[in-house]
């Protein structure tokens, strides 16, 4: 077994490459891992174990399409992580954003139809469907995509989709809520007021702070990706929740909390452009079809990240102020 996994020196790519390489996926324990990423500011090579021997890391950008025809045969899956990803940033400008995630999608499927690549997942995000007052998402509801970032993640499902309906690619697609977990890049909200906490640095809270987000560590994200390359559905969409709603009011103070500091860090900032109200994803199908169930508890699981961060200050430093 053979896979090539984009933008895995990214933050969810690259512990996705090392659960693979350190046999946390049966029937994957020998499996051949082909790393392809830019390394972009948020891409980093030190997140993936160096020499590994079944390890094949190739820098590169996902809208190369020579590369990609001539680096795709002899794989048997493609796993695309890569993706601009940040909000604020495509606020900015949204043309990376386009690049990247559509036409790098488009190009990246394309060269697995002509090279005969048999199996794709496609990770994106829940920020497609847009706020949600109450209640949560299934996989069919419309996409109201509210930001540049989210607009080009909708429209790259839409290409992913169009490659297996047109194609006949046996394709899947991923849906997660929010992210956390070690080797995130500081520019997130965890990370972010995390390392301003150890520096000793106020933490930006947008608005009131009202608005609440779904939180799921990225191994149980990962493991979700696994269950469904493995046994999802040509043309699907599956929502991974991780079911930790907060708000992030709610979560500054947890992270106010587990790094001995009080609300005298906060300072409320204007709010951001077009700001998503609530996310909730209904995560129904992927338990029902698949078996998934997230492990790590959140409480465990965020306070280990914080010990990860206060124990790997190189890492981050050399992340934040690069």
């Amino acid at each position: 077994m053979r896979l090539l996994v984009t933008g895995g020196a990214g933050f969810i790519g690259s512990h996705y490459v090392r659960s693979l390489l350190a046999g946390a996926y049966p029937a994957y324990e020998t499996a051949r891992v082909t790393v392809l990423d830019k390394l972009t500011y948020a891409g980093n090579r030190s997140n993936l174990p160096a020499g590994h021997p079944r390890l094949d890391f190739v820098t590169g950008d996902v809208c190369d399409l020579p590369l990609l025809l001539d680096l795709l045969p002899g794989h048997d899956a493609v796993v695309h992580f890569a993706a601009e990803s940040h909000v604020d940033r495509s606020l900015d400008s949204g043309a990376a954003f386009t690049r990247t995630n559509v036409t790098g999608t488009q190009q990246l499927l394309e060269a697995c139809v002509r090279t005969g690549v048999p199996r794709a997942v496609h990770v994106s995000t829940d920020e497609v469907y847009g706020s949600i007052s109450e209640g949560s998402w299934t996989e069919d509801r419309p996409l109201l995509p509210n930001s540049p970032y989210a607009a080009s993640k909708a429209a790259s499902d839409l290409m992913a989709r169009s490659y297996w309906r047109t194609h006949g690619l046996d394709l899947s697609i991923t849906r997660c809520s929010n992210n956390y977990g070690a080797y995130q890049h500081p520019e997130k909200l965890i990370p972010l007021f995390v390392t301003n906490l150890l520096e000793g640095r106020p933490l930006p809270l947008y608005g009131d702070g009202a608005n609440v987000r779904e939180w799921l560590h990225v191994d149980d994200h990962c493991r979700a990706i696994q269950l469904v390359l493995t046994r999802g559905r040509a043309g699907e969409i599956y929502n991974v929740g991780g079911g930790n709603a907060a708000s992030n009011r709610a979560l500054t103070e947890r992270l106010l909390d587990l790094c001995g500091a009080d609300w005298s860090s906060v300072r409320h900032v204007a709010d951001r452009k077009g700001h998503d109200r609530r996310y909730a994803l209904d995560e129904t199908k992927i338990r029902r079809e698949l078996g998934y169930a997230p492990r790590v508890d959140f409480a465990q699981g965020l306070a280990d990240t914080v010990a990860w961060y206060r124990d790997n200050p190189a890492w981050w430093k050399a992340a934040k102020h690069r």
